[in-house]
């Protein structure tokens, strides 16, 4: 079947009032150009509302990448970036509504920015910068930025991610970790109650989601160490320090040294 009639079914069947995930005509006129087939094998599956598992990371299911893009809510010519780009479909979908050259994204796994990279071009979005970086230092070089996309789950904002928001701007996450909510932050002290970290205030909260959790230098998806921590690395580190100087860790053959 022709995939832009399977972009239209898809579409058609998320701004339906069952599921109600696309509202915006910006969002609906991107998601139907989109060829969403280049960012998932499958070509009639990649347009079944579906997660996949791809390097070990998460494909969003288009009716999620919708409730992510209707919060970001961008603008024309609006300064985008994407933290977790995944195989690059939502950042291609922002790159409809805000142009290419407007899109920066990021992602901590190297294997994971290689494969978006190349389907971004083979989609027609070549203009979009992918780079490898811990998605908690954001990509200060292309800052402030107007919308951030945080497509992983954290217990706050990151701060650096905040400081490189516009003052007008906002950023969508995922925010909690056993129990999550999209929330939608802006940059603002806190104020009636609302929680805020650093300089950004949750003014809005989109229902549940369910997102894996921000990874750390040393948690790639794609290596062995990824369920470990900063903290669990120093730990590791002290105990093993211990073991080298410990008396315990020396085996003296005293006759030896008679």
């Amino acid at each position: 079947m022709d995939p832009a009639v399977l972009r239209d079914d898809m579409v058609d069947s998320l701004e339906h009032e069952s599921k109600g995930c696309v509202r915006s005509d910006a969002v609906s006129v991107a998601m139907r150009a989109v060829p969403r087939h280049e960012f998932v094998a499958d070509d009639r599956g990649a347009y079944a509302d579906r997660p996949f598992e791809r390097f070990g990371t998460r494909v969003l299911a288009p009716s999620t990448a919708a409730r992510l893009l209707e919060a970001l809510s961008p603008d024309p010519d609006d300064s985008v970036l994407v933290v977790g780009v995944g195989v690059g479909y939502t950042a291609a979908v922002a790159a409809e509504i805000v142009g290419e050259r407007d899109v920066h994204a990021i992602d901590i796994t190297r294997r994971v920015v290689y494969d978006a990279r190349e389907n971004l071009a083979d989609a027609g979005y070549r203009g979009v910068l992918v780079d490898r970086r811990d998605g908690a230092d954001g990509l200060p070089e292309y800052a402030p930025y107007d919308r951030i996309l945080l497509e992983a789950a954290a217990v706050q904002p990151p701060r650096a991610l905040l400081d490189q928001l516009a003052d007008d701007g906002r950023l969508v996450m995922p925010l909690g970790t056993h129990e999550q909510s999209l929330a939608v932050v802006e940059n603002g002290d806190q104020r009636d109650g609302r929680l805020a970290a650093g300089h950004g205030t949750v003014v809005e909260r989109l229902g549940g989601v369910a997102f894996q959790p921000m990874l750390v230098e040393g948690e790639q998806a794609d290596t062995p160490e990824r369920n470990r921590t900063r903290r669990e690395d120093r730990e590791f580190e002290r105990r093993d320090a211990e073991r080298r100087y410990g008396w315990e860790q020396t085996w003296i053959d005293w006759d030896e040294h008679a």
